[in-house]
């Protein structure tokens, strides 16, 4: 008898069982994949793919195919690496072990006290205090976070939002101290309130409070920051609270029309703050509908900003975003494998063209990364920089029938959730009718749902999980970072002493003066950095603003 492979080597889609057709497919957003793609399937999306209409070159609008012209070729994305925990000088010493690594700019994690406005003694800091990032209460702490750091020579991106102006203010003090010019300083501040909302719950102030804040950042960083991305529009926390790729393109940029609608009225003109913008999105596991996503997004942006706002500088029309690895795909089982799907979704954050990029450590599902997988998340970016060759041509897969046909069918559904939100009244009577919630949510029950029964795989989780790997090699991982609990009360001396030694009566009038001036209309950026180099604390600035703008309670 003649030999012959396997049943399980033969399948059913090889063309020797024609009786049983090929499986259906769908990505991660529900759009159905065809086996093949060919020109018919871009001449039928409605309208037509046209090149002239939906490529046009790198560099130029609508900027499907990236930003710059040369992209990549001109210089490397940025490996801004985040990082932050526990105290500020134990956070700096993470970052000076990073820039020494190679990586190319700073990226800040900040605990929950200090994003929701909390100084680290308080009593609802109590046990949070450095856990999910770096704790810093006041101008004192900002020093210690950047000792020996040069300002003037690398960008800082800050994760945070609802604390977004204090914490800008902080770093431009700091700057100043030292001498170094802030027409100098590079950098993003995250600023992102709305998807607060929506997806991640680190809010303070209702919209409205927050929203003139965003603003008053805006205004601020155009007079004396020109090189400072006012905010991060962010789809990362969108997507990891479970949204798929398509909502997370369509929330977040229904958030970023939001903030430029907030600008404008606020008496901005478009193009004194629009080419300051940027985003921040999720670089998920589905390589091909990643890519496509992207790609989509800068599109769409391109043309809601010429149709809809009248933009004609192309720097206003431009969607600049930062990527991150998705931690959501991480697994405490088998975590070596987490260095796998993180270098794919790497991939395709930068085959879609990102600015910057954060690389996941393997071992993120269980604590904060060890030094060990830190420097192996930035090799990961490295060894796709100078050995891959995959940023050696702008935009490579441009062009390919089934990512120019998922491209046009991200942005047409997208489009068509932003049709449904305008309806609504935009993003924030949206978010307060709850409709990005319930939408988000009915998705993320379909994909949890999915993983339980099996039609999701998750390689070690819940499909190649044999008795004898649990003790093999990557099974288990030996060292995780662990906080000293010691941090939290340092912190809450070094406040002690902060209280004891600066001018009371001079912080108080300051606290006054915001307050103040949050209940009229003024610009309040200049007295918040006025508080801020008089010692006043994150917390203490958070409480005046909240006794006139109050807190927020979602219905």
């Amino acid at each position: 008898m003649a030999n012959r492979p396997p049943d399980d080597a033969r399948g059913a889609n090889d063309g020797t069982n024609p009786a049983s057709p090929p499986p259906q497919i769908q990505t991660t957003a529900g759009i159905p994949l065809a086996t093949v793609y060919s020109e018919t399937d871009l001449s039928g999306l409605s309208p037509p793919f046209e090149s002239d209409r939906d490529l046009g070159p790198p560099g130029t609008f609508p900027f499907t195919r990236g930003v710059h012209p040369t992209m990549y070729r001109g210089r490397p994305w940025t490996m801004r690496q985040y990082a932050g925990f526990g105290s500020a000088e134990e956070s700096n010493r993470r970052y000076k072990f990073l820039l020494g690594s190679g990586q190319t700019g700073l990226s800040v994690a900040f605990d929950l006290p200090t994003q929701m406005g909390r100084d680290s003694d308080h009593p609802l800091a109590a046990g949070e205090v450095g856990r999910t990032g770096v704790a810093l209460c006041s101008l004192d702490d900002m020093e210690m976070l950047l000792a020996d750091l040069p300002l003037d020579r690398i960008t800082t991106s800050m994760t945070i939002n609802a604390t977004a102006a204090i914490l800008l203010a902080f770093y431009v003090a700091v700057a100043d101290r030292r001498g170094v010019s802030r027409q100098t300083l590079g950098g993003t501040i995250q600023n992102d309130i709305l998807k607060e909302y929506i997806a991640r719950g680190t809010y303070i102030y209702p919209p409205a409070g927050s929203m003139r804040l965003v603003a008053d950042t805006f205004a601020f960083c155009h007079r004396e920051l020109p090189r400072f991305n006012t905010i991060s529009i962010s789809g990362y926390h969108i997507r990891e609270a479970g949204s798929d790729a398509v909502q997370e393109v369509a929330f977040t940029l229904g958030n970023g029309i939001s903030y430029v609608e907030a600008a404008l009225g606020a008496g901005l003109p478009l193009d004194d703050f629009a080419p300051r913008l940027s985003f921040f999105f999720n670089s998920h596991s589905n390589l091909l509908e990643e890519i496509a996503k992207f790609r989509a997004a800068r599109r769409l942006w391109a043309r809601i900003m010429r149709e809809r706002f009248g933009a004609t500088n192309p720097r206003s029309q431009m969607l600049r975003f930062h990527a991150q690895t998705a931690g959501s795909t991480l697994t405490a089982q088998q975590p070596l494998n987490n260095v796998v799907r993180t270098t794919i979704e790497a991939l395709a954050a930068i085959l879609g063209g990102a600015q910057s990029i954060h690389t996941n450590g393997y071992d993120e599902a269980m604590a904060l990364p060890t030094e060990a997988s830190a420097r192996l998340a930035l090799r990961t970016q490295q060894i796709l920089a100078f050995e891959s060759g995959a940023g050696d041509v702008v935009d490579p897969l441009g062009g390919s029938y089934a990512i120019e046909t998922l491209t046009t069918h991200i942005e047409t559904r997208a489009r068509a959730i932003l049709e449904r939100v305008d309806g609504l009244g935009g993003m924030i009577p949206a978010i307060e009718a709850g409709f990005p919630q319930r939408e988000i949510e009915a998705r993320a029950f379909e994909h949890q749902r999915a993983i339980e029964i099996g039609e999701r795989v998750v390689v070690g989780q819940n499909r190649f999980t044999d008795d004898d790997e649990r003790d093999g090699p990557g099974a288990r991982v030996l060292e995780l970072h662990r906080l000293d609990p010691a941090i939290e009360y340092g912190q809450r001396q070094r406040l002690a002493h902060l209280r004891r030694t600066r001018d009371a009566g001079a912080v108080g009038q300051a606290l006054d003066e915001i307050a103040a001036v949050a209940r009229g209309s003024g610009a309040l950026m200049p007295f918040i950095l006025r508080a801020v180099n008089l010692r006043a604390t994150l917390g203490e600035i958070s409480d005046a603003l909240r006794e006139v703008f109050g807190e927020y309670r979602p219905k």
